[in-house]
């Protein structure tokens, strides 16, 4: 079995952002999807007098 080195704090870095980065893109589909969702629900509101 081969020994494995800890990955440099360089590596771990960039890695770490790499999954950050991802998670918050994930987040800002999620929340468009709602966003959308709830915007489709609702009927578009308007300042103008019913007849």
């Amino acid at each position: 079995m081969t020994t494995r080195e800890p990955p440099s704090p360089a590596t771990g870095k960039a890695d770490r952002q790499a999954r950050l980065a991802e998670q918050l893109r994930a987040n800002l589909r999620r929340r468009k999807a709602q966003a959308r969702a709830i915007d489709a629900a609702a009927p578009p509101k308007t300042d103008l007098p019913k007849p």
